[in-house]
């Protein structure tokens, strides 16, 4: 096929294009508010968010708090090769914006920054068959290797023509991409990594954005619309489950305190159990009366973790079942800010 000719299947359905609306608006919300709060520590630490779940679909058992103290240069008990991972994607996160989209050179290089050390071939397209697995089961079987130039040339070329709204022509690119398969290994994290660069061209901030942490809540889903999408034989319904997570990762920025420095409603009552001692998971959830250990890590425990307001007593072993976590100078300040707000009631 010629590449100038060349469209991916796909449709713009009623929800698609309702879709772009909304999160159009919704980033127009999050533009106003990052401009005046999202400072450089908030910025890093969403990049962080961004690079544990990225690494985490694709099994990397490294917690938040593990990934965050590699970037730091500290030592972490961990498998060197989820380490290397964790070094890897700090690094191409940290190039994206010297990298261009629609450069098949710029695709080769971030692959190879990202895969160093981890594949015999960093920075090449695979040379033989592959198949896309989710646990023991083959989800997708990608063509054969001697087509993967001629197609990324054609998606590429595509990407640097098209007309479509970049929200759209993000996603499109993403599932063409998983489609094609065109490394041996790290497709899945290159892709989102294309996708969040893609973006990033059209507004910015959205380099910021970790995606990724709803991509990870939702994988299941994320599975199940690559196989729609295979069955299909277009991207529709791949675009659209993009388009919702990135709706829902702008709306959650928006409501957290992700995008300020404003403690949210939860993450304070956690700093407050926390005041002058030391808890364990069931100490916390208990004074929180919590009962359901999802929402706790969810709302409570990693936003606090994130955003260094509490720590772990033994930061080498973080599934240790001795484990306790207290506050950080950081939340002994926030703690006293709250006890102020609520003095000056």
């Amino acid at each position: 096929m010629i590449a100038d000719r060349y469209r991916p299947p796909y449709e713009l359905t009623p929800s698609i294009l309702r879709l772009v609306g909304e999160i159009g608006e919704w980033i127009g919300r999050y533009s106003v508010a990052a401009d005046t709060s999202l400072s450089p520590r908030l910025r890093r630490g969403n990049r962080i968010r961004t690079i544990h779940a990225s690494l985490a679909i694709e099994n990397n058992t490294l917690t938040l708090e593990q990934v965050t103290a590699v970037i730091d240069g500290k030592r972490v008990l961990g498998l060197p090769r989820e380490i290397q991972e964790v070094r890897n994607a700090f690094a191409a996160y940290e190039n994206i914006d010297r990298w261009m989209p629609t450069s098949r050179t710029d695709l080769l290089e971030a692959h190879g920054v990202l895969m160093a050390g981890l594949v015999d071939r960093p920075g090449e397209f695979r040379s033989g068959g592959v198949g896309v697995f989710h646990g023991d089961r083959v989800v997708h079987m990608a063509p054969p290797a001697e087509r993967v130039p001629i197609l990324m040339a054609d998606l590429l070329t595509w990407l640097e023509r098209t007309d479509e709204h970049p929200l759209v022509s993000s996603c499109v690119f993403h599932y063409e991409f998983e489609f094609i398969h065109p490394f041996s290994d790290g497709n899945g994290r290159l892709g989102r990594l294309w996708q969040t660069l893609i973006l990033s061209r059209w507004k910015p901030l959205l380099a910021y954005l970790p995606v990724e942490t709803v991509v990870r809540d939702r994988q299941e889903d994320y599975y199940r619309v690559l196989a729609q999408a295979d069955e299909r034989g277009d991207a529709t319904p791949f675009v659209e489950f993009m388009l919702e997570a990135l709706r829902s990762a702008i709306e959650e920025a928006l409501t957290s305190d992700h995008v300020s420095d404003h403690v949210s409603d939860q993450v304070g009552r956690l700093l407050d159990a926390l005041r002058n001692k030391e808890l364990g998971t069931a100490g916390l959830m208990a004074g929180l009366n919590l009962a359901h250990r999802p929402t706790f890590r969810k709302n409570y425990l990693e936003p606090a973790l994130a955003a260094g307001l509490i720590e772990r007593t033994q930061p080498e072993s973080p599934r240790s079942p001795t484990q306790r976590y207290r506050l950080t100078e950081k939340g002994r300040a926030a703690v006293a800010r709250r006890d102020s707000e609520r003095q000056n009631v």
